[in-house]
């Protein structure tokens, strides 16, 4: 891989790259140290799920920071029309609005900020109240607006005062105007960021409506045509469809072939002949065809209704897209977002440009903004042309994959053709390994069909080695006999597994022990003798370990000397090798769900304080991320140890809290092995002793119920990429390493592999590499990136902190083709 070096030199090509700058999540920052300082913030354009917790973050960081910040409400209008619509912002004031949808300091199109007069008055009100700082909350079109504002700044300075309407000191003080952006749109039409702000919680949206929807479709046998937004990009859409296993895309970047109307009544008719009872279409607002016509869901609705005469039903789901409450996801990418733009303001020099803040990987970096606008719209200028492959590769790589994907994975059989003769009599199993989490299935779905798609034969181990050990071929055994106590191995087929990315828990079922409780060599015989030529673990650390045990017996055992992967599927996100687990979004937005609605009877109450405790074993990233994304005012975690002085001070900052912020409810949450003596109860005591006369405090245990739900869509196009990424290596291992007699034998340490995401790659890593930096006594990695975002959750709490800790990321490149990764 080349270096930042040979990146900036352009060797890789610099059309499609920016340079991208670090955030400050990994550096000291002293409160109070930017006093006197003034920061504007305001949201401009269409409004998205998360704009309220960025707003939050921008008022709360601003004020530890010891900056004046202001609400411009109303977006551009609000800054032009002044007076009661640009107002400071406290502390108590930001309270209670992360879980709202929308933007409670309201959005609206201004013609009159379009003017020179308009952009004098906006310029005239921020002068008066000395905001030199801006944020701005928007689209591609909002930010555009607020840079030629910030280009247009000496101009609009030297006209005011030769008018008379400013003094000269402020003239003299008031030189240069700075801001920073933050993408807020539901869409993901942005080149320059992995995500905006909006973007996970509309595709909820969709996932809901589409699980709601089937329900009904396929008690009725009928098709269902759901419109969904995006008038100029398909993401949506795209994304949506994968994690719903819908029949059927249009997308405006991938327009169908001439003829689709044929091809797509042919599948229809086809699925239906297989027993299939319902039909899902997802269209995309802006959907054309190859000449650039329309393709309406009434067109798709009158066409299956007429060709096929069923019973279909169009619902255009419009604004429900944007509203509801935010994700986790779009909770905490708002607070990070802002947090970190308000850091951006602070390091600006007059010199410096625009910038807008990105999510790379688990990174908060700033780009350069209007190369990423550049860029975003050389996507729409493709389309214009009709150059839609361009446009597909503008887009960045991960939207070519997901495309890709889902072309395959929609497809009623299994392509006629082998990628490859070396696939030929080859079998790979799949099994899960720990405790059931949601994910698990949508990595089997496209696991079995993908390695189909490429001649293999996949075997699904049902209730782990307990069905490795004691089950017996589907030859031997009528499927249907098999029940809770039964476990059994057995070919899996292609329509098998339909409809299995959206069901929870662990469909192949799943057992929460070691390889070596079972004995190695009774798993070693079983192996050889189903002739498994690669082994595929689903699970949480307990697969690691189990891989791990099976890696190592390879010298004594030459069953094991085949490709062993694993994936891995966790609510605790606690695997080594993976910055991200399976399962671990869907039990976030379950915490934050309830949460919710814990503050809420806190309010109704008054003056009471929570204690909740979630899951995660040693590792407290459950915790702490839900306390992020839910307001929580502490979050009580094994890896950072706390103290009966923290206990104290923390109860100190309730009560402050409650008595002088007017806020009347606290929330907070523990690590069920935080601490062995400080447990739950002894928390729940003594802040209910310490607090009498101020508040009162409650406990809630949330137990299993965070295991289960419906998987999110991170989720479940999560798993579907782990799969995508897993076969070929797979295929890839066993074509090497097949040796001249038919069988495959590798004792390689790089062919037993964990695939995690790392930043924001999928990567391979060794099992006995990652055995290295593994704490097995507490089941954790010793490297867990989330830990720099604990103190932001304390920062945005208002405790009194010393810094803003995190480790750093060098300042390079960021390809644009990859920026999207979701």
């Amino acid at each position: 891989m080349a270096s930042p070096q040979q990146m900036r030199r352009g060797d890789l090509g610099r059309k499609y790259s920016v340079m991208a700058t670090p955030g400050r999540e990994g550096q000291q920052i002293q409160a109070g140290i930017y006093a006197g300082r003034a920061i504007g913030v305001f949201t401009s354009g269409g409004d998205s799920q998360g704009m309220n917790s960025a707003v939050r973050a921008v008022v709360r960081m601003g004020s530890y920071l010891g900056c004046k910040t202001y609400y411009i409400k109303e977006g551009y209008q609000g800054m032009v029309d002044g007076g009661d619509y640009i107002v400071e912002a406290t502390w108590a004031s930001s309270s209670g609005i992360m879980q709202l949808g929308g933007t409670v300091i309201g959005s609206a199109r201004c013609k009159d900020f379009r003017e020179i007069e308009g952009r004098l008055k906006a310029a005239q009100n921020l002068i008066e109240r000395k905001i030199l700082s801006l944020v701005v909350i928007g689209g591609d079109g909002s930010l555009t607006g607020a840079n030629i504002f910030r280009q247009e700044w000496p101009t609009l300075l030297q006209k005011l005062f030769e008018a008379g309407r400013i003094t000269n000191e402020q003239f003299q003080e008031c030189g240069h105007l700075n801001i920073v952006g933050m993408v807020g749109s539901i869409d993901n039409d942005f080149c320059g960021t992995d995500m905006t702000i909006g973007t996970d919680t509309a595709l909820h949206r969709i996932m809901e409506s589409v699980d709601t929807i089937s329900t009904t479709a396929s008690s009725h046998q009928r098709a269902f045509v759901l419109e969904v937004m995006g008038r100029h990009c398909g993401y949506l859409a795209l994304v949506g469809a994968l994690a719903t296993e819908a029949d059927w895309v249009f997308i405006p970047e991938w327009p169908p072939e001439d003829g689709w109307e044929d091809t797509l009544c042919n599948k229809l008719s086809a699925e239906r002949a297989t027993g299939q009872r319902l039909n899902v279409i997802l269209v995309a607002e802006g959907s054309i065809d190859r000449h650039g016509k329309p393709i309406t869901a009434n067109q798709i609705k009158d066409l299956l209704t007429d060709r096929l005469k069923y019973d279909t039903r169009v619902t255009v789901l419009g604004h429900v897209q944007r509203g509801g409450s935010p994700t986790a996801f779009d909770r905490i990418l708002g607070a990070r977002m802002g947090a970190e733009s308000v850091l951006a303001l602070m390091d600006a020099t007059p010199d410096t440009p625009a910038c807008v803040i990105s999510l790379d990987g688990n990174e908060a970096v700033r780009v350069p903004l209007m190369q990423c606008v550049e860029r975003t719209k050389n996507v729409q200028n493709a389309m214009n042309e009709g150059n839609f492959e361009e446009a597909v590769r503008l887009r960045g790589k991960s939207f070519q994959n997901n495309l890709a994907t889902y072309r395959l994975l929609s497809k009623l059989q299994p392509p006629k053709k082998t990628a490859d003769e070396s696939s030929k009599g080859k079998r790979f199993a799949i099994m899960n390994i720990g405790a059931p989490a949601c994910g698990m299935n949508a990595v089997v779905r496209s696991f079995v069909r993908l390695s189909l798609a490429q001649g293999y034969t996949v075997l699904g181990i049902h209730d782990s080695f307990d069905g490795l050990l004691y089950g017996r071929s589907t030859e031997l055994i009528n499927p249907a006999s098999h029940h809770e106590d039964f476990a059994y191995v057995k070919p899996m087929s292609w329509t098998e597994v339909q409809g299995w990315s959206g069901r929870g828990g662990s469909l192949l079922g799943t057992r929460k022990v070691l390889a070596s409780k079972y004995g190695i060599d009774k798993i070693a015989e079983k192996m050889k003798e189903y002739d498994i030529s690669g082994l595929v673990i689903v699970g949480g650390f307990e697969a690691y370990h189990s891989a791990l045990q099976l890696t190592e017996a390879r010298k004594d055992h030459d069953a094991f000397c085949i490709p062993i992967l694993v994936i891995p599927c966790t609510i605790s996100n606690n695997v080594p090798g993976s910055d991200f687990s399976l399962g671990a979004d869907t039990a976030l937005n379950e915490i934050t769900d309830i949460c919710d609605r814990i503050k809420q009877s806190a309010t109704g109450t008054k003056r009471r304080v929570f204690v909740v405790e979630t899951m995660g074993g040693y590792c407290g990233y459950l915790a702490t991320m839900s306390g992020l994304a839910g307001g929580a005012d502490a979050a009580y975690v094994f890896e950072d140890k706390f103290s009966i002085t923290d206990l104290r001070d923390d109860v100190f900052h309730l009560k402050n809290k409650i008595l002088n912020a007017g806020v009347q409810r606290g929330l907070v949450l523990r690590n069920e092995l935080a601490n062995a003596h400080y447990t739950t109860d002894f928390i729940e005591q003594l802040f209910s002793e310490e607090g009498k006369g101020v508040f009162t405090c409650r406990k809630n245990v949330l137990g299993h119920m965070q295991q289960g739900g419906v998987p999110s869509v991170f989720d479940r196009n999560y798993g579907t990429k782990l799969a995508a990424k897993a076969v070929p290596w797979m295929a890839q291992q066993v074509k090497e390493y097949t040796q001249e007699n038919g069988k495959v034998f590798t004792n390689t340490p790089t062919t037993a592999s964990l695939l995690g995401m790392r930043k924001r790659h999928m990567e391979f890593s060794p099992l006995q590499e990652l055995a290295k930096g593994t704490d097995f006594e507490h089941r954790l990695p010793e490297d867990q990136w989330w830990l720099k975002l604990r103190p932001l959750l304390r920062i945005l709490a208002k405790h009194t902190e010393t810094g803003y800790v995190s480790e750093t990321i060098p300042e390079g490149v960021v390809d644009l083709e990859e920026l999207d990764e979701y």
